[in-house]
């Protein structure tokens, strides 16, 4: 009966709701199971494989993959196989081989147990109880997945999150502004989508400057543990596919898309989601397509769920915007021409829902602003609405829920917010003051020659580019890389460093402002090594530099030596690179040391301090030298656009229409005041368009404030369930884990003597990890982790709990004056079991749920008369030996009883099938005919989005359909007399 055949059925120890398994094959090494119920295949070695064999005795009831149940009489055994004899109900003799039996079928591990005298402490099954009631009010909690994650409530975050991870197969563009939290809406996605189960693979693609942030991010942030995959690691794994070697990959964009063998063996790989930040330097045209491109179209055309994060989606122009929706969905944008003009029809759509917004509840619409909005209005359901909103005898109350309703129809069908969330900062608000300090300096004269010269020679400029291998005009911008670039310049005898007079002033800066932190960004890597040498020869002053030649372990180094607050920095000097995805809002100090030349880059810079969460106003220090290119293009980021007042998203087209102009103007004063007139011009021209049409409509429709905060409020539901800490005491006693408490809400975990094995985060012979219960607290403390009912430890004792056998018998002693000694009760608890493919989610509308039942030793039904509280704290626990000597005596009755507790907990079932059938109509019947009603009007959706939907509701239906309750846990309780 141990030897593995195929055609055998059997279970799987740890993954009890997987179903009964069939043995496919075999070998000396390893076996290979279909668990059919629920669509998986396991394969585990011969030698330690968590299966247990299934196999029936008479009077055991079993069911045949036809439907049709029996009784069994008796068995025999025909080539490694058990065959069951028996009857069936209408008394038909027959046989049935274990390979026919039904994969749904339930197994009364706890029966066994109990009638074979094997008890477990009356405490297990206490918590077991209490695991199954929480797992089942948790699961249906409608913040599940978002919950867990260390992080602020923020209303767009949450509601994009929601938002984004109740579709099938979502496919978004995250283009959230710098600094709104992109890395925690996708980690938020990721998250849920793993903890319910529609996902199980991932592929994050990131530059290689952020892999480390990420990875970081990922694990402080939500627990989750990915692996980080590089050319070094994939050659440790010899031969096999480097990316089956984990469920959540990590991999560097550069690594990956420089290398043809590593991106075959990515698209070899089965992923249900693919993660690609800074998406925007994916490079693509009509003409031609970039390597990085078409690495990720290929792996976007295989994976049904892909997230695409910019802060700039714009900033290489329209096409390059196009071609991040075109990976998205390359069937909606499959022509750029036609997407242009798609763009000019948004401003009518923004101009009709600005008129809703404007109109008042008290009296109907005016002509003008009905007409802007019939414009658009124009199907049945847009127009009866209007037609309310137009109407005299219509109550203020009806006005105002019609405007509601008809402005999210608009958004709904006309919006461009199925694919792409685009939150502001004048949208979402909150963010600090922008302080702009400019000083001006004398220039050195090594620097002053070579301007002079070339404002007087215009053949120099030539020579000049030869001479230095710089582009222009930055030659003329980055004066310390031109003398660098010059060294054969007799007067170039000293360091840049040593003359420069933006160094004194830096150091002066730093002196003024004592121990408060300063992030320091030059454009180039030399500038940046440079200035950390000056300031260490002429200030004594230790600043790490974090430039792009680095290693990532050198840039984090570098990264938290200037974050710690005690032992730290001052300051960090960082070239271009470190103004790319790196967070540093502890900092509020800003130096520019010189100034880029893309708007974008400017923006990326103050970016990384002026992020939401952050308490102080952005100080911008910017020295620049009187009468020179520096100073103008200063001039003209002020004067032109307004750049360091707040971002607008708007530098790419400036930057396209005027790069040219502007250069050949920056030795030029009177030319330079033409390209900042009609720089501003063009700029307030776009602002005016970009608030016209889609961006508008993108704000709208990238935060309702109103789901935001349904979803916050049931977080802090959670958050503040007094529940949490009771069961967290008692699972982490009996599963042997020691708690030291610390005060201020805060513990610490410490593995015990007798600890189970395999926790997250406790290994027996370490030191464990201090946490909180606390949001507040573990904001506040990067080095304490947040236990909620996600945290991984929770999950993975809650899990060993009702996938095992863990408190699922037990025997317990009751002291009552009323109730004569030596009387019977059980308590027996069944649960719902319903095998079905994770990606659906059942646990949405029906997770595990209980049916408890307490009967006398008669039979009688005591369930509402004694709760399971009051009866746990009146029980007294016994020896094994005594309780298996009870069980022993009382066989026949147990035996009697449970058939009995079966039967009237069947009658419970009814009732919890239609709840969950109901539960499950009412949201996805509405969200289908939302969807079909939305492809009408909207290309967006798309037609297998929709028709997954279908899928997923009839299969639903069809799970929910066939649950059947299966016996979880049995307690046998035996009455004491007072002198016991």
């Amino acid at each position: 009966m141990s030897e593995f055949s195929p055609g055998q059925r059997w279970i799987s120890d740890g993954e009890a709701e997987l179903g009964l398994g069939t043995i496919l094959s075999c070998d000396a090494r390893s076996v290979t199971v279909l668990f059919g119920a629920s669509q998986e295949t396991r394969t585990y070695s011969t030698r330690q494989a968590p299966l247990t064999r299934v196999a029936f005795g008479s009077g055991d009831r079993i069911q045949s993959a036809e439907g049709w149940q029996m009784i069994v009489d008796d068995t025999k055994e025909i080539g490694g196989l058990v065959v069951y004899i028996g009857e069936k109900d209408n008394g038909e003799l027959c046989e049935l081989s274990e390979a026919q039996l039904s994969d749904s079928m339930q197994f009364d591990q706890a029966r066994d147990r109990l009638l074979t005298g094997q008890v477990d402490r009356n405490d297990w099954f206490d918590l077991r109880f209490r695991t199954l009631h929480h797992y089942h009010r948790v699961e249906q909690n409608p913040a599940l997945g978002l919950a867990g994650a260390r992080i602020d409530l923020i209303p767009h975050q949450l509601f994009i999150a929601d938002e984004i991870t109740r579709r099938q197969a979502p496919r978004v563009l995250l283009a959230d502004e710098v600094g709104l939290g992109k890395t925690i809406e996708a980690g938020l996605i990721l998250h849920r989508l793993l903890l319910t189960g529609r996902v199980e693979r991932a592929l994050i693609l990131v530059p290689a400057s952020l892999t480390h942030q990420w990875l970081v991010e990922l694990l402080r942030r939500f627990s989750l543990s990915v692996t980080l995959l590089d050319e070094q690691q994939s050659l440790a794994h010899g031969d096999t596919n480097p990316f089956e070697t984990g469920q959540l990959i990590l991999a560097s964009q550069d690594w990956l898309f420089a290398n043809p063998r590593r991106q075959h063996q990515a698209e070899a790989c089965q992923w249900d989601l693919l993660i690609v930040d800074e998406a925007h330097h994916l490079e693509w045209s009509e003409e031609q397509t970039g390597p990085g491109y078409a690495c990720v179209e290929t792996l976007a055309a295989a994976t049904d769920g892909l997230l695409l994060l910019t802060a700039t989606p714009e900033q290489m122009g329209l096409a390059s915007h196009f071609a991040r929706l075109r990976l998205l969905d390359p069937e909606r944008y499959s022509s750029l021409e036609e997407f242009r003009t798609e763009e000019q029809g948004y401003v009518a759509v923004a101009e009709a829902i600005d008129a809703l917004l404007d109109a008042s509840d008290s009296a109907p619409l005016n002509a003008a602003a009905r007409d802007t909005i019939g414009t658009v209005a124009d199907d049945t359901d847009s127009q009866a609405l209007l037609q309310a909103l137009s109407a005299p005898e219509y109550s203020e109350a009806q006005r105002a829920s019609a405007r509601s309703q008809l402005r999210d129809q608009l958004l709904d069908r006309h919006g461009t917010g199925r694919v792409m969330f685009r939150n502001s900062r004048r949208h979402v608000g909150g963010f600090p003051e922008r302080r702009l300090h400019v000083e001006h300096l004398e220039l050195p004269s090594s620097y002053r020659r070579v301007l002079r010269r070339l404002a007087r020679d215009e053949d120099y400029l030539d020579e000049l580019l030869i001479e230095t291998g710089l582009d222009h005009p930055e030659v003329m911008i980055y004066l310390d890389g031109m003398y660098r670039a010059l060294p054969d310049d007799p007067l170039n005898t000293e360091p840049w460093w040593q003359f420069d007079p933006r160094v004194t002033w830096l150091l002066e800066r730093l002196t003024n402002l004592a121990d408060e932190k300063v992030l320091v960004i030059a454009h180039e890597r030399e500038t940046a090594l440079g200035l950390a040498e000056g300031l260490r020869v002429l200030g004594g002053i230790q600043a790490p530099v974090f430039h792009e030649e680095m290693s990532l372990v050198e840039r984090d180094r570098a990264a938290a030596a200037f974050a710690d607050e005690e032992d730290g920095c001052q300051v960090l000097v960082c070239s271009e690179i470190g103004s790319e995805g790196r967070n540093f809002q502890f900092c509020h100090h800003l130096v520019m040391f010189d100034l880029p030349l893309h708007p974008d880059q400017l923006e990326q810079r103050i970016g990384r301090l002026d992020r939401i969460g952050q308490q102080h106003p952005i100080e911008i220090s910017v020295p620049v030298f009187s009468d020179s290119p520096g100073e103008k293009l200063l001039r003209w980021y002020q004067q032109g656009m307004d750049a360091f007042a707040a971002p607008h998203g708007l530098g790419n087209d400036m930057y396209d229409a005027f790069a040219d102009d502007l250069a050949e103007s920056l030795l030029d004063d009177e030319s330079l005041d033409e390209v900042v007139q009609e720089t501003r011009a063009l700029f307030e021209t776009k602002l005016a368009e970009r608030d016209a049409g889609r961006n508008r409509l993108l704000e709208l429709n990238a935060c309702h404030p109103d789901r935001a905060e349904a979803v916050a409020t049931a977080i802090r539901e959670l958050d503040e369930d007094r529940a949490l800490p009771r069961y967290l005491e008692q699972a982490l006693d009996i599963f042997g884990v020691d708690s030291r408490d610390l005060g201020g809400d805060m513990v610490h975990l410490i593995p015990g003597p007798h600890m189970l094995d395999g926790l997250p985060g406790l290994v027996k012979g370490e030191d464990g990890f201090t946490a909180t219960t606390s949001r507040a607290r573990a904001l506040a403390r990067d080095d304490v982790q947040r236990l909620s009912w996600e945290h991984p430890l929770l999950r993975e004792m809650m899990a060993r709990i009702l996938d095992g056998s863990m408190g699922n018998t037990a025997l317990a002693l009751l002291k009552h004056p009323a109730i004569p000694a030596g009387r019977l009760m059980a308590e027996l608890v069944f649960r719902t079991h319903c095998p079905a493919p994770k990606r659906l989610h059942l646990n949405r509308f029906l997770p595990p749920t209980a049916v408890r039942v307490l009967l006398d030793e008669s039979g009688a039904n005591l369930t509402d008369k004694v709760s399971f509280t009051g009866l746990s704290k009146n029980l007294r626990k016994v020896k094994k030996a005594v309780a298996r000597d009870l069980i022993k005596s009382r066989h026949d009755q147990l035996r009697d009883l449970l058939d009995k507790a079966e039967t009237e907990a069947q009658c419970e079932l009814p009732s919890i099938i239609e709840a969950a059938q109901s539960r499950m109509r009412s949201a996805l019947d509405a969200e289908l005919t939302r969807l079909e009603a939305l492809a009408q009007r909207n290309p967006s959706v798309r037609a297998d989005e929709i028709e997954a939907l279908r899928h997923e509701r009839h299969a639903l239906d069809a799970a929910i359909e066939g649950t059947r309750l299966r016996l979880d846990s049995i307690r046998v309780i035996v009455t004491i007399g007072d002198d016991k």
